[in-house]
């Protein structure tokens, strides 16, 4: 066991994963414990990058081209994702004979991933009559008729009320042409799917000398190549040989299928995490269900009390529903980032185009997290510069009306290219006034809605000042909806901020002892990720639906039934100060 889940609060005594699943976005969890962060080391050691939701995907088409002269077109859809520049095709559709307005029934799967952008490209071809014996898989496009291709990313249609979008046809040159396209995605009801358990303990071995044993139990999935993979852990009972611990959810993407093996350990807990192992045992979801129906046990451990299954609101249940990511951005003007007409500042405009660390952070998230946003209007600001007078710790990056918001990423990139020229590089490094700003908004929407969780992404070059009142700011505004990603650039030593991010789960205290109601920070060092395996957006989106999910089910808010398009409220700006 070693010290694997030592990391958790209370010295690795609470339990952790057992609340819905960790970075699951079917089910991540908000319960007992909060989301597990061990669970999440052990993926990222191993390179297995979190569950990601399975997503079917099924056409329609209406008004198509015909290019057959005694009859009507015979269309297929060959869907395809963009990877790096490169095409690679997901899947082909059926043919349907003599229709210009086809509904297909084969679909195509994929996963949805939330922290990057996923292109995808619809081609429909209308195949010939020579070819109508001939398996789909072996069709050779070039010898069809091209009727139309439309472009969208998936994320534009699952932020869709009824998941399913529009979009027109047009040639491979871009010209506009006859007839429509709608696709429609549908997510797994696999991914909504959880198991709640109770269970106990009787008879357990004692290894303690002068006490009864400290159980608990340690849930992992049994992988060919990555060994038992952690997904959940009771708490800590102390002094108990016949324990019972609370309950705990595990969703089905944290367990695969009811017949995939788990290992069950029961453990005897050590402060110093050299954990005493008292059994052990291999099972499935379907043979734990046996056991609670037989009210039966097995080897050291018996299965008995509550059981049930239930559905859980997934990520994509509230955002299709009209549930809304609100992106906001702070950006650090500080002198420390270095002259930014010299080529060595952090803040150079490159003349060739090549943007530089803090437009790579800007334009990575914003490309994301922009369809999220209803009317992509954006709050930008700026901190440690003089704007005209003293020393501002958050001054909106629009200096040329002095409005809080921009519109659109480019609007944001536009503000701060033009504010390198209209402020004076100054310091010190503050957060606290930039993170205050972004609570006040998330605490003011609250008086209108429930269906905006915001997003503030703050890049620093620098070591914080401020450190105890930042601290502060992020424990207070843990109760709000909001989430920060903190992107680090440049060569400073970045421990403070590795702080503030409560990845080792010790989650933030205040200067008032005042434990923070969850962790909401993301930290990512540019330089420590640059060259790896996945990009630093991907590092710093891949908690962000877990801490989505945690606010609003701890909060009991659920996804809307009926959402009128083009009703929601707008965001509430308080006036700059």
């Amino acid at each position: 066991m070693g010290g694997c889940f030592s990391g958790d609060i209370r010295g690795g005594m609470e339990a952790v994963g057992g609340g819905g699943g960790g970075r699951s976005y079917g089910g991540a969890g908000a319960q007992q414990g909060g989301p597990n962060d061990a669970v999440d080391h052990f993926f990222q050691a191993r390179g297995l990058r979190g569950l990601y939701t399975p997503i079917e995907l099924s056409f329609s088409a209406t008004k198509l081209r015909n290019t057959d002269a005694f009859s009507k077109s015979d269309p297929m859809l060959v869907v395809y994702t963009n990877i790096n520049g490169k095409l690679e095709e997901i899947g082909r559709t059926e043919v349907i004979l003599n229709s210009l307005d086809p509904a297909w029934i084969t679909k195509a799967t994929m996963s949805y991933q939330f922290e990057i952008v996923q292109p995808l490209i619809f081609r429909i071809y209308d195949v010939d009559t020579k070819y109508h014996h001939t398996p789909v898989k072996m069709l050779k496009l070039s010898h069809q008729d091209f009727l139309g291709e439309a472009c969208c990313n998936l994320s534009e249609i699952v932020t869709k009320f009824n998941h399913s979008l529009t979009l027109n046809l047009r040639s491979d040159c871009g010209h506009g042409l006859h007839g429509t396209m709608t696709v429609h995605a549908e997510e797994s009801d696999s991914s909504r799917m959880a198991v709640e358990m109770t269970l106990h303990c009787l008879n357990l071995e004692n290894k303690d000398m002068l006490s009864k044993s400290d159980p608990f139990l340690r849930i992992s999935k049994l992988v060919e190549t990555a060994g038992p993979i952690p997904i959940c852990k009771t708490e800590v009972i102390t002094d108990n040989l016949n324990p019972v611990w609370r309950p705990i959810t595990l969703t089905s993407q944290q367990y695969g299928s009811k017949d995939n093996p788990l290992l069950v350990e029961c453990f005897d807990f050590e402060s110093s995490g050299n954990h005493e192992l008292i059994g052990a045992f291999q099972t499935t979801i379907t043979q734990l269900e046996n056991l609670h129906s037989s009210k039966s046990g097995a080897n050291f451990y018996s299965h008995k009390g509550q059981r049930k299954e239930k559905v859980q609101h997934t990520f994509l249940d509230y955002i299709s529903s009209g549930f809304e990511l609100n992106f906001m951005v702070a950006v650090d003007f500080t002198a420390s980032n270095g002259d930014p007409r010299m080529p060595q500042s952090l803040h150079y405009i490159d003349p060739s185009g090549r943007p530089n660390s803090y437009q790579q952070a800007i334009l990575g998230v914003g490309e994301v997290l922009q369809f999220y946003d209803n009317d992509r209007l954006f709050p930008a600001w700026g901190f440690g510069a003089r704007t005209r007078g003293p020393v501002s710790h958050c001054f909106n990056l629009n200096t040329a009306t002095n409005d809080c918001e921009v519109t659109g990423v480019e609007g944001i990139m536009t503000a701060y290219t033009s504010s390198l020229h209209s402020v004076s590089l100054a310091g010190p490094t503050m957060f606290g006034p930039v993170i205050n700003k972004a609570a006040e908004i998330a605490s003011q929407s609250l008086q209108y809605s429930n269906n905006k969780y915001f997003v503030l992404l703050i890049i620093t070059d620098g070591v914080l000042t401020d450190i105890q009142e930042t601290k502060d700011c992020i424990v207070r505004a843990s109760d709000l909806p909001l989430s920060i990603l903190i992107v680090g650039v440049g060569n400073a030593d970045f421990k403070q901020m590795e702080i503030l991010d409560a990845d080792n789960g010790k989650r933030l205290e205040s200067s008032t002892g005042r434990i923070a109601t969850r962790d909401i920070v993301q930290f990512v060092p540019i330089r420590e990720v640059q060259g790896g395996q996945i990009s630093v957006v991907q590092s710093l989106l891949e908690e962000l639906p877990g801490q989505f999910l945690q606010y609003m089910r701890t909060r009991g808010i659920k996804p809307r039934q009926q959402v009128p398009q083009g009703h929601a409220p707008a965001a509430i700006y308080p006036p700059q100060q």
